[in-house]
């Protein structure tokens, strides 16, 4: 294997003339050259890296020429080494059979792709073991390279042991694959390469082609096994460099190819998918390299940080819509997604290979299988392929209805198909768009009863999705520059249809059993797919993504064969597929005036069915980890009381009403303690008993008369509630102002996150509070560890030990990298929300102290916070307040407003949280 020509090579280093210095420097000072050696080496490695990064600078997506231009430097480099160790340090005029050496290079330097600060792996070849010389040598070799600050990988065996090495471990086996000689005895490289070859590779090519499989599969799952994650990892991220790479193992392996280019003589690439191989791999190579220079350290991964830089480097520009950065990202995935296609083509055919070369023994020697024929096209051994090269070109409605076929009888795609599908794909024109028999087929297999998502995918991938709806061409690859989603918006949408039809087969009922109970009711199930297809469809193109959704809709659905009635339901979807959500999460749900307002949007049952679901699958196809017991609580607590009203048409209790009722539950789980209903419970108001759900009044109930009783006057009663996957942390202590901040922030340096608070106080003067709070991880505080510091940190804010405010302001931000996200604090007044309460909406900067900040403000402005709650959105963060002024009323005069919001503003700003840390 060679290593590809540099061009420009002795501006990058010259050998000749370093190698000359090196030497004038050895002749004057013999054996105390070395500092000089090193800094002459070290001078030479600093130019020819800031040769090659002025020309990535120049040329920002020649990824190609950098990698090579590093492995270029490097192997100059071990070649002046090499000759100065031999010729100065350890001279040998007259060598034995035995004192040969061999300087591979192998990995990715062996195939000439070094990003500016990868590992330089190298095999030290030798003919026999313990050749003191030989060992010297590779001792003072390596040791100036570490001086010279390179990460080196090294091994130093003989060829004998090379070979037992490479058959027993797969890892050293693809090292000597891309086996490359830098300098020394060629003779030993050759006899090492022709063993190779004759003792390791020939008869293990399933072996390897199994293993490797097995290694790729493990790596994805390492990684995320998406694509499409939002950080991805370029080298060994699922479509990343490693994935070509092992392509090009596998074909070298089988195929004994020298270069991937030659992976089209064998035929497992056209010309074009090679083309297309070199623009993904020449484009990833370049992003590591910007990586690796921005950095000035191996870095692989593309942190939200990392993007903006390296898009900027690669001279991405702001579109209408779509910033650089999203621009870059939406790139980097259209490659990623290409690697994917060629990574099935290739693998497909290397099966067929090994499927023709198995032969059958025994009573099946002769016999072979016959296709059956669908519909035209031919089925055998689980695949659907096309019966002829011309198939999708005489007819190219057929590009839809194979995907369909094979989604209705569970068949995968033949691979040969697969390549005539991405070639054809262009033959998807304004005809094959408004054709009824293509949109039929398209809505069949949207809507298919056995697995939509993975066809889906399939179409998507052959470019053939995008081909047909163009809208959602547009959202290919796009992703949403944010910590709070976790895929590209193409991927987010068919695994929410795959989410859709997994409710809808029942196979999700243990965590969405209403949704799995309703979808069998809703009076079109085509138009819920279709909304759940078009609900993202118009992000990325300035402006509101719902309003622009909801026009795409109103003139896509006809095309796709939707009635009127069909195709206002999935408009009306669109328009406000966040309204429940939000609703759910920023809202109080027992004011009545939340579910007036949902119910008078949402106007009839189906309407609910629909969007609940829709909901439910728009929340959990986010990422994993966003859905939780929580929020299925919520949702679940909003959908009930709004099928409620709508079934009823009017107000279904009045006030004194409703609280009877509650009042009654609760002596039915109080047993034998039901008196304190009347005991306890008359000293608390109508709004506590509105606003509480019966088992929290309950618990209450029984802490308040327990505390009572031994005369506690601080009592902390922490308890997991598994129902709404967090811990309740109910507070009883004599009411005085500021105490919910207080609490809030003694809260929040035990290290749990507040999703939820009720803030009540009894005519005797004592506050009973209710916190609903999760770990980190987005789960309940279980641990007797956990409790303890959670009543602790209580405790000690009430009493006034410590200084809160610094000890907040020195907690992390809830994700490391949040500090790559610009987040403006937001203010927003709603006094129409609530008959009784103002509504404040702070959003800001998702941090530990934000809560208790934002309370803060509030108790300086002389409001009444009522009740508080939660939502997090990746770096960002969405905390609602009710609240009222001092007598009990709303706030409604302008000038009180803008004093209370340049107050939130201030408390939730950056600038304050840098001057706290700073005193």
């Amino acid at each position: 294997m060679t290593a590809p020509r540099v061009p420009g090579q002795r501006a990058i280093i010259d050998r000749r003339e370093l190698a000359e210095r090196i030497a004038a420097l050895a002749d004057e000072k013999g054996g105390e050259a070395r500092p000089q050696v090193v800094e002459a080496l070290r001078g030479a490695l600093d130019r020819g890296r800031a040769e090659l990064a002025r020309r990535l600078a120049e040329k920002p997506s020649a990824g190609h020429d950098c990698a090579a231009g590093h492995a270029f430097l490097i192997d100059q480099l071990l070649r002046v080494i090499h000759d100065y160790v031999t010729g100065y340090v350890y001279p040998a005029p007259n060598r034995t059979s035995g004192e040969r050496l061999a300087i591979l290079a192998v990995g990715g330097y062996g195939r000439a792709e070094m990003a500016p600060h990868s590992d330089v792996d190298i095999a030290f070849i030798t003919p026999t073991r313990r050749a003191p010389w030989c060992e010297q040598v590779i001792e003072a070799m390596l040791y100036l390279l570490w001086d010279l600050g390179l990460k080196v990988g090294h091994s130093s065996r003989t060829v004998s042991d090379t070979m037992r090495h490479a058959r027993e471990d797969l890892t050293i086996r693809t090292a000597l694959l891309e086996g490359r000689l830098v300098w020394g005895d060629g003779a030993l490289y050759e006899e090492l390469r022709e063993r190779f070859w004759k003792e390791v590779a020939k008869g293990s090519e399933r072996d390897f082609l199994t293993r490797k499989l097995a290694e790729r599969s493990q790596r994805h799952k390492r990684m995320g096994d998406s694509r499409y994650v939002v950080e991805p990892n370029v080298k060994d991220g699922k479509g990343g460099l490693r994935d070509l790479q092992t392509l090009y193992w596998i074909g070298k392996y089988m195929h004994r190819v020298e270069t991937a280019s030659q992976l089209v003589d064998v035929g497992l690439f056209t010309r074009s998918e090679y083309r297309s191989f070199r623009r993904a791999e020449g484009f990833l190579l370049a992003v590591r390299c910007h990586m690796h220079v921005i950095t000035g350290r191996a870095e692989d991964r593309l942190t939200f940080d990392l993007q903006r830089e390296v898009a900027a480097a690669m001279n991405f520009a702001e579109r209408p819509g779509k910033s650089a950065v999203e621009r870059f990202m939406q790139y980097y995935f259209m490659q990623a997604k290409r690697v994917g296609t060629l990574t099935g083509i290739f693998l497909a055919h290397i099966d067929d290979e090994f499927a023709r070369k198995t032969t059958r023994t025994g009573f099946f020697a002769g016999w072979t299988q016959r296709p059956r024929k669908l519909k035209g096209y031919m089925v055998e051994g689980g695949r659907i392929r096309a019966p002829g090269d011309d198939w999708f070109a005489d007819d190219p409605v057929r590009l839809i209805e194979i995907f369909q076929l094979a989604e209705a009888e569970g068949l995968e795609i033949h691979p040969q198909t697969l390549r005539q599908i991405d070639r054809d794909a262009k033959h998807i024109d304004g005809s094959v768009r408004s054709d009824t028999r293509a949109n039929a087929l398209f809505l069949d297999l949207l809507a298919g009863r056995n697995d939509p998502e993975t066809a889906l995918r399939w179409m998507n991938e052959a470019g053939v999705f995008g081909r047909f709806v163009p809208d959602f061409g547009r959202v290919n690859a796009q992703m949403q520059f944010d910590m709070y989603h976790h895929y590209t918006v193409d991927e987010h949408t068919i695994r929410a249809i795959g989410l859709l039809s997994q409710i809808e087969r029942g196979l999700l009922e243990n965590d969405h059993p209403r949704a799995t109970r309703e979808i069998h009711k809703v009076g079109s199930r085509r138009a819920l797919y279709v909304a759940v297809l078009l609900h993202d469809i118009a992000k990325g193109r300035g402006g509101d993504h719902s309003v622009l959704g909801a026009e795409v809709a109103q003139n896509l659905c006809p095309r796709m064969g939707l009635d009127e009635r069909e195709t206002d339901l999935v408009a009306w979807l669109v328009l406000h597929h966040l309204l429940m959500s939000s609703t759910a999460q920023k809202r109080d749900l027992t004011d009545p005036k939340t579910i007036e307002d949902f119910v008078g949007e949402v106007r009839n049952l189906d309407r609910l069915r629909n969007l609940a679901i829709l909901t439910a699958v728009d929340i959990r196809a986010v990422g994993p980890g966003v859905w939780n017991s929580w929020k299925g609580q919520l949702l679940g607590e909003l959908y009930d009381a709004s099928a409620e009203r709508l079934r009823l048409g009017h107000k279904e209790k009045g006030r004194k009403q409703r609280v009877g009722v509650k009042k009654d539950a609760v002596r039915a789980l109080l047993g034998d303690r039901a008196t304190l209903v009347d005991e306890v419970g008359a000293k608390l108001g109508d709004a506590y008993w509105i606003a509480e759900p019966e088992d929290i009044i309950a618990r209450n109930l029984v802490q308040y008369a327990e505390a009572r009783a031994i005369e506690d006057r601080l009592s902390i009663h922490c308890e997991v509630d598994e129902e709404r996957g967090a811990t309740l942390v109910s507070v009883i202590a004599p009411d005085h102002p500021g105490l919910f901040y207080r609490m809030a922030g003694g809260i929040h340096l035990s290290g749990a996150n507040i999703i939820d608070a009720r803030i009540h106080t009894a005519a005797s003067g004592y506050a009973i509070d209710n916190f609903l709070v999760q770990d980190q991880h987005g789960g309940p505080f279980r641990e007797d560890g956990q409790i303890a510091r959670l009543k602790k940190g209580i405790r000690d804010a009430l009493a006034g030990t410590g200084s809160l405010v610094p000890k907040l302001a020195a907690r992390p931000l809830a994700h490391s990298r949040a500090k790559a996200f610009q987040v403006a604090p937001r203010v927003d007044f709603d006094n129409s929300a609530s008959n009784r309460f103002t509504v404040i909406e702070v959003t800001a900067r998702d941090r530990p102290a934000l809560l208790n900040r934002l309370a803060h403000a509030l108790y300086e402005a002389n409001l009444i916070v009522q009740s508080a709650h939660i939502t997090a959105y990746g770096e960002s963060a969405a905390d609602t307040f009710y609240v009222t002024d001092l007598i009990g009323s709303k706030v409604t005069a302008p000038e009180r407003l803008a004093e209370i919001e340049a107050r939130l503003l201030e408390a939730a700003s950056d600038r304050r949280q840098e001057q706290l840390e700073k005193s």
